[in-house]
């Protein structure tokens, strides 16, 4: 099979950035074609999943600012569809008090002026209970952070590309990319050609960018994603507006915990290392690492008393990592109608709107809205590879 038509502009990777760059793209009219090489939906890359965390919590300015209009455009895709993919809970913040990642955290949200209470020792089991805050720990509470639904967005967005006129293929694997003026990608069934590529591809992104001649320094890990039961049920439920939380640091460990209240599995609270062990996405059941598993029991047995320390249901996601864990969103260097958005580092789903607004933008030699100096390859100097 071979398509005749020629599109403005081809997306490869239906997930969110992807999607939401097609539908941005729609919206302008233009002619777009979204590609995706599992069936729809799927559960093998980074954004499957019923929930996400949606925050201005950050240690960076420019996140915490994107995110003002972020929540904006989540906003206008529930009103559009007339479908609620937020839920507000508050995003409780907790780690040393005086420690670096903590109070960067604080000073950035005081800086940006992000509604937020800050909790003392003596207040906050009252406003948090059934959860134990470390001695020397400080903790604060991001008010309008909350749950997305993740893979209801995802359909959605995906929905309202289609309304627009946009085109989505599944189950067709990339085979090649031919840059050009005009670009053409061949796929399992059939070959297309568009003005502009735009490359979504998570965990694939460099399989794809050795077509063009690119590779970046992509690390992909495989995330155990689990969930904790309920002693007894509805301490920890989302309906009695317990919320998602974050621990910059902790006993266990130097690094991220994150949780979300019992909403998708009854009776289950998502909690998480923000860290995995290495994969290749094709080959990720070969991963079999649990070493964060027993992290998250030593975490959820001292802080978590109203939680059995053994997690009930063990899913799995995929990060694909940049080095410094911010984005990447650019153009080809040497092909300008070729443009990439890849390692969201296991922090991009809530970005989806403005991921998909800025791709688009460059995707149609536009000016973009943001400052693109924190995401353009260039920062990684010596690791970026380039066969031209």
């Amino acid at each position: 099979m071979s398509s005749e038509v020629e599109y403005d502009c081809i997306v490869i990777g239906a997930g969110v950035q992807g999607s939401f760059t097609a539908y941005q793209l729609a919206k302008r009219n233009k002619k777009t074609l979204l590609l995706e090489q599992f069936v729809l939906p799927h559960t093998r890359g980074s954004s499957h999943g019923q929930t996400r965390i949606i925050r201005k919590a950050y240690e960076q300015d420019f996140y915490t600012q994107m995110m003002d209009e972020c929540y904006k455009l989540w906003s206008q895709l529930e009103r559009e569809a007339g479908v609620t993919l937020y839920r507000q809970t508050g995003l409780l913040v907790m780690g040393p008090e005086h420690s670096d990642s903590y109070l960067l955290y604080k000073n950035t949200m005081e800086r940006n002026n992000v509604p937020m209470v800050i909790l003392t020792p003596e207040n906050f089991s009252q406003h948090i209970p059934n959860v134990i805050l470390a001695e020397g720990d400080g903790a604060l509470v991001d008010i309008n952070a909350g749950v997305l639904y993740a893979d209801r967005a995802l359909k959605t967005v995906q929905g309202q590309f289609q309304k627009l006129g946009g085109v989505i293929r599944d189950k067709e694997k990339v085979t090649d990319i031919t840059p050009g003026p005009v670009v053409t990608v061949s796929t399992s069934a059939g070959v297309y050609r568009a003005k502009s590529l735009v490359i979504t591809a998570g965990p694939w992104a460099n399989k794809l960018l050795a077509h063009i001649g690119l590779q970046l320094p992509l690390e992909v890990e495989k995330i155990n994603v689990c969930y904790w039961k309920e002693k007894v049920p509805g301490t920890y439920d989302v309906k009695k507006r317990f919320p998602c939380f974050l621990l910059t640091e902790g006993e266990e460990s130097d690094r991220h915990i994150y949780g979300l209240p019992s909403n998708e599995y009854p009776g289950l609270v998502k909690i998480c290392y923000h860290v995995g062990g290495e994969t290749d996405p094709d080959h990720r059941d070969k991963q079999t690492d649990r070493s964060d598993i027993g992290i998250l029991q030593r975490f959820v047995a001292r802080c978590f008393p109203g939680l059995i320390p053994e997690p009930a249901v063990v899913e799995s996601c995929m990060y694909t990592l940049t080095p410094d864990s911010h984005f990447v969103l650019d153009c080809h260097p040497a092909y300008s109608n070729i443009v990439f958005g890849a390692g969201f580092s296991g922090h991009g789903f809530k970005f989806g709107p403005i991921i998909g607004k800025l791709l688009c933008e460059l995707s149609l030699g536009e000016v973009p809205s943001y400052d693109m100096s924190p995401f353009r390859i260039r920062r990684f100097q010596g690791n970026t590879k380039s066969a031209l």
